[in-house]
């Protein structure tokens, strides 16, 4: 989620990936390691939620390490913290399932015209807002659709996510007055045409822009104003807000009346804000799953190591990467970004700083993603001909005001992010600063174009290459944040857009795929994997490899 940062939390030393919810974002290694203890034996720290005294624990309650939301407004969320409420709170048309697949949600069945390009959609009768005054209707979908889309809402993913739907653009640009691709044939049918007969569509809509919101408490806020009813949202999905108190905890409480099988099991879920070591409070028993980071994985990956059996892990569809300005100097010299991307040893930060919790990047899809290519080279390492392309392009002196802005919270920058800017001083002779800003600020000020450089990550909303090469990378994309521009990519994602033989959509993304890297808008860093400990007694996690409403499923067994 670029723009769509969800939270991907991967701490043992606090190393937390913001994923581009859609595309969630992620923000990339953002926090540095010093908050954790590499040495944490069972009980022999106190963390600050410890400290705090913490609610006595009730009957099926699940505790959790959690990050401060930037938004829990559906149409405005595009990190990884945010969606990991909001698609819990709030519910929409189709879902994932926990194998990944596409399930009827509120819409309990739905038709697809023999074209592709009309989809009817079948509201169940049985789904009430959490309050319980009211059931919901095809015109709260009409409603939440278009405040998505709508500017004076100022959502960056709304036209991300919703704009195949015809009439987006016309109402977007303030030519009509809704979208009228959108229509409500009575209480339990909606009607939705888009543009293009594209495979993915439903996929799209499973996106928090897509999910029903109560007319009636979010009246005219936006983005930015007016989001106080998002302290206690009056949604539809299998939990409840119970309570939210800012860099302390949010609590989630079961929906009894919630309408999908299995139905939560879970009497209550805590998020704990309050910052810290996720292992230290894993390991005194203040929370039930936990991240684990670089400082502490080898111990916990050794077979004598009492919590190596807790220990799992999953594939996770996320890419870090360094991310240019490319219409403005230096980096609108293609010299100046492959010279960066040869001057950056991958493999050698993954295996000695990250200890191989992240694999090496050669492109923008990562392994799981349908369409990634394992025979893709990449820009091989290779620091005599980075300087030289470098030299060739102005020499360092081209590059002497040039920051590298992340997100941070004043702390020091991550070890593998210091480690990159080494190399690229070491290989190229340019010391590149790392700027930090706070996270809402710095997800804004990349939206905006305002840096010459950033580090962040995406993680996949949808298994789809679309996701990633589309959304990130067209050049009429919204979310391209790099104004990267090449007509060749443009046909050939354009034309993977509506193919429906699968063999030659997989053939146009790879094909683009190659160019790209080959330019270097982005230098792709890193390739996500999730490294958790589970304690005994939680039954059913889900470790999904990108955000999706999960914790109906989970059981507390002690």
């Amino acid at each position: 989620m670029e723009t769509r940062r969800l939270v991907l939390t991967l701490t043992g030393i606090g190393v937390v990936l913001i994923v581009v919810l859609g595309g969630l974002s992620i923000a990339l290694l953002a926090t540095g390691g010093g908050n954790d203890s590499g040495s944490a034996q069972n009980g022999s720290q106190t963390s600050p939620a410890a400290t705090a005294q913490l609610p006595q624990r009730v009957a099926g309650e699940l505790r959790l390490f959690g990050g401060d939301p930037i938004s829990l407004d559906p149409a405005c969320a595009s990190d990884a913290d945010s969606a990991t409420y909001i698609v819990e709170l709030f519910s929409g048309l189709v879902s994932f399932d926990k194998d990944l697949k596409i399930i009827p949600d509120i819409a309990e069945s739905w038709d697809t015209s023999q074209d592709g390009k009309v989809y009817t959609f079948h509201l169940r009768k049985n789904v009430e807002f959490h309050d319980g005054s009211r059931r919901v209707v095809a015109d709260d979908f009409k409603f939440s659709m278009e405040r998505a889309l709508n500017p004076d809402t100022q959502s960056t993913v709304g036209e991300v996510y919703l704009s195949d739907i015809v009439g987006a653009d016309d109402f977007i640009a303030g030519r009509a007055q809704e979208v009228s691709g959108i229509k409500v044939i009575n209480d339990d049918t909606l009607e939705i045409t888009i543009k293009d007969p594209i495979v993915y569509f439903l996929d799209k809509l499973t996106y928090p822009t897509a999910y029903v919101v109560d007319r009636r408490e979010v009246g005219n806020s936006t983005c930015f104003q007016g989001a106080d009813w998002t302290q206690h949202p009056n949604g539809t999905g299998p939990f409840k807000m119970k309570e939210f108190v800012l860099g302390q905890r949010i609590v989630l409480e079961a929906n009894t009346q919630f309408y999908l099988d299995p139905k939560p099991s879970l009497s209550q879920i805590t998020y704990l804000l309050s910052g810290g070591s996720p292992l230290v409070m894993y390991e005194n028993d203040e929370i039930d799953i936990s991240g684990v980071g670089v400082n502490d994985v080898e111990r916990i990956r050794d077979p004598n190591e009492p919590l190596n059996k807790e220990y799992h892990t999953g594939a996770n569809m996320s890419t870090d990467y360094i991310g240019f300005n490319t219409q403005e100097g230096p980096f609108n010299d293609p010299r100046v970004r492959k010279a960066f991307a040869m001057a950056t040893d991958r493999a050698l930060v993954a295996k000695t700083v990250l200890m191989d919790i992240l694999l090496p990047a050669k492109g923008v899809l990562p392994p799981g993603m349908p369409g990634y290519d394992e025979n893709l080279a990449g820009i091989p390492y290779d620091p005599e001909g980075a300087k030289a392309l470098l030299d060739e392009a102005g020499g360092p002196d081209i590059l002497k005001d040039v920051t590298l802005l992340t997100s941070g919270q004043g702390a020091a920058p991550s070890e593998a992010l210091a480690a990159v800017t080494a190399l690229w001083k070491q290989n190229l002779g340019v010391d590149i600063q790392i700027e930090q800003e706070e996270l809402g600020i710095f997800l804004r000020d990349v939206d905006r174009g305002n840096f010459k450089m950033f580090s962040l990550g995406w993680i996949a909303d949808y298994p789809d290459p679309q996701n990633f090469l589309e959304i990130k990378l067209h050049s009429q994309s919204p979310d391209n944040e790099t104004k990267y521009s090449n007509p060749e990519v443009d046909k050939l994602l354009d034309s993977a857009r509506t193919e429906t033989d699968q063999a030659k959509r997989t053939s146009d993304y790879q094909e683009a795929e190659k160019i790209i890297v080959d330019d270097a808008p982005w230098v792709p860093l890193f390739y996500g994997q999730d490294s958790v400990l589970v304690k005994p007694y939680v039954k059913n996690f889900v470790n999904a490899p990108f955000v999706i409403p999960r914790m109906r499923y989970v059981t507390i067994e002690r």
